[in-house]
């Protein structure tokens, strides 16, 4: 698919470094990637968070006022603050004038931002969190979804997951026919609560997808599947799971490399492949989450993200619009369990 000159706004006050790391991440993003930048929030802070980089491009600034804090419910703050930087960087995808939104904000209400400013797509009930996740299987990554928009799920629900994974990882990921796999604590059909029972049994009869079975806790990064579904409580265990291996392996190679002249030597010859080990298992070289299912292309930042995390959550982004797969997940028929689904988008959670 032929790349676009795409147009990502960036919650510029959201995360835990904001805004000089959110910005530090965008200029990058801007000068390699060939994006243009849209930078939401303060404008005073956000240009002195510029004057840092004297060398970089003209970063064009979107004002917005306030921000919501981790420790704030979403739907009433979004509300009580109309013109929070979530809130106005949502809108402008809903203006045609960006065609992203990434955050490293609060998550929850990045996703009630998504819902209520552009609404989800026909017939989706709920929206997911897709995470990419590396396997033993070198250039064959996972996405697993959802990890954290819905705490409690209906089989449909993960039915949907399947689908809309799919084509992300078919699309953008560039799996063939990618195999399809149920979170479950047991291989066999009859394990699991009754969610995992009757998802099942929906995805065995789905013709769009290609479901092969459950998968077990240490199937999700075996390389044997291509999308993992499961609720967003489970996967957001996970997902934070699998981030803290992956800062251990990296602690530990940093600790046991052998010290001195001739273990600096050694490690001057190991570092193309440390290097390496580090992009498949540092959660910051995957980007964010992808939320799928929203009338819009929208990231999810960790909220410890820094420069190159946002940078790749920029990627990210390019990545999905250059690869339709908005449009692509719009073309399916999905049932929605929840019609009428313009009702629906005013009254989510």
């Amino acid at each position: 698919m032929a790349s676009t000159r795409a147009r990502i706004a960036i919650d510029a006050m959201g995360g835990d470094h904001a805004p000089a790391e959110i910005v530090a991440g965008a200029i990058r993003a801007q000068e390699e990637l060939g994006v243009e930048v849209l930078l939401v929030g303060d404008p005073q802070a956000i240009e002195s968070s510029l004057k840092q980089h004297t060398d970089s491009y003209k970063l064009e600034i979107v004002p917005a006022e306030g921000v919501v804090e981790m420790n704030e419910e979403p739907l009433v703050s979004l509300k009580r603050k109309p013109k929070a930087s979530i809130n106005v960087a949502m809108d402008l995808v809903k203006q045609k004038r960006a065609d992203a939104v990434v955050s490293a904000g609060h998550s929850g209400a990045a996703m009630a931002a998504a819902l209520l400013r552009i609404g989800r797509l026909k017939g989706i009930d709920r929206p997911a969190i897709g995470a990419v996740f590396p396997t033993m299987v070198a250039g064959k990554p996972v996405i697993v979804l959802d990890v954290g928009a819905n705490v409690d799920c209906r089989p449909k629900y993960l039915e949907q997951f399947a689908i809309m994974g799919s084509i992300y990882s078919q699309y953008v990921l560039g799996i063939n026919e990618p195999k399809v796999g149920l979170l479950n604590i047991g291989e066999e059909s009859c394990k699991g609560n009754d969610l995992a029972i009757r998802t099942h049994q929906l995805l065995q009869e789905n013709p769009r997808v290609a479901f092969i079975g459950n998968a077990e806790g240490r199937d999700v990064l075996s390389g044997n599947f291509d999308v993992i579904v499961c609720d967003g409580f489970v996967g957001n265990v996970l997902l934070k799971f699998a981030e803290a291996v992956g800062e251990i392996v990296l602690q530990i190679l940093r600790e046991e490399l052998p010290q001195g002249l001739s273990g600096q030597l050694g490690t001057a010859l190991l570092k193309p492949n440390l290097k390496r080990i580090k992009q498949r298992i540092d959660h910051a070289e995957h980007g964010g989450g992808l939320l799928l299912g929203v009338a819009g292309i929208c990231i999810i930042s960790h909220g410890s993200s820094q420069a190159p995390a946002i940078f790749n959550s920029i990627r990210l982004a390019k990545e999905a619009i250059d690869n339709q797969v908005l449009e692509r997940i719009q073309s399916k028929d999905f049932k929605s369990e929840e019609q009428p689904a313009a009702k629906a988008q005013g009254s989510e959670e």
